[in-house]
């Protein structure tokens, strides 16, 4: 397949070279200087949109992508694929996803959980919205660049099912580190601590599979000094997009609204910024009660 890629950093190269090492003819743009192993760089994202059945987006926020939608879309073969793997507001990617519709386009908003380490080897989870056509055009790209791809509706509903589950997250991980310093100052072991939670009603994956506390459960960002396997900033970003998108809904989601401004707290006003989003705990662990 002729593939277009525009947005080539920490996430976007290695899909990129992912879907060039499977044999694909993939052709990229990025505004920094970037080389990525099989992938030709064009000079501009219209050239490598030029003639691509599948136009592939991984940009940081809604006004770069649609600025870069603007560019991209009149270069577009009609009857290609706009695939959008960027997390964005819901409003960008339905208004983008209108245009490219407009234009005799299919359009997917593709944003993905899995983090650097999963575009790396392949293993991303993609929440797709958009047309049945597209996602049929687009799944033999997601089993390589991904492990699952879950088609969750309409344009618009991929960032959707990505915000909320990403809100779920950010509370989850703020209570399990909230509940970690507890114990702590209770006298509670961290192991028993952690024996007790994951095998019964607070369970959850922040403690089973990611537990913020150094030496308990599997390895974890926790075991490497908090070094951002998913970034403080980025939980931030997505809370943010969360709560704008409760507003635009009128939807009620004061637990999503505290995770937002904790994390903003921990990021903007603490010492957040380029630590993981586990690295709550050893704030909590230092703060008193007020």
């Amino acid at each position: 397949m002729k593939i277009g890629f525009i947005g080539l950093g920490n996430m976007g190269g290695p899909m990129a070279a992912n879907l060039a090492k499977a044999g694909h003819e993939v052709t990229g743009f990025d505004m920094a200087n970037v080389a990525i192993e099989g992938v030709t760089l064009a000079a501009s994202g219209a050239e490598a949109a030029t003639g691509a059945e599948v136009v592939i987006t991984m940009l940081p926020n809604g006004d770069i992508l649609r600025k870069v939608a603007a560019e991209i879309i009149p270069a577009m073969s009609k009857g290609a694929v706009f695939l959008d793997c960027s997390t964005v507001d819901v409003a960008s990617a339905r208004a983008v996803a209108e245009d490219a519709q407009k234009a005799g386009l299919s359009a997917l908003d593709a944003p993905v959980s899995g983090g650097i380490g999963g575009a790396s080897g392949g293993t991303l989870t993609f929440m797709v919205g958009g047309d049945d056509a597209g996602f049929a055009t687009a799944k033999p790209l997601f089993d390589i660049m991904g492990q699952k791809a879950v088609h969750c509706g309409p344009s618009g509903n991929g960032q959707a099912a990505k915000i909320c589950n990403n809100m779920i997250l950010g509370v989850t991980m703020i209570a399990t580190c909230e509940a970690f310093a507890l114990a702590d100052k209770l006298g509670l072991d961290r192991q028993a601590m952690f024996d007790v939670v994951s095998t019964s009603s607070g369970y959850s994956w922040s403690i089973n599979a990611y537990c913020p506390a150094p030496g308990v459960g599997p390895q974890s960002p926790a075991d490497n000094g908090y070094k951002p396997g998913f970034a403080a900033e980025l939980m931030l970003k997505d809370l943010r997009l969360a709560q704008q998108a409760a507003e635009e809904a009128d939807a009620d989601t004061p637990m999503g609204q505290a995770a937002r401004d904790l994390y903003a707290q921990f990021v903007e006003g603490e010492d957040g910024l380029g630590r993981d989003f586990s690295a709550m705990l050893p704030r909590f662990e230092a703060r008193k009660r007020g």
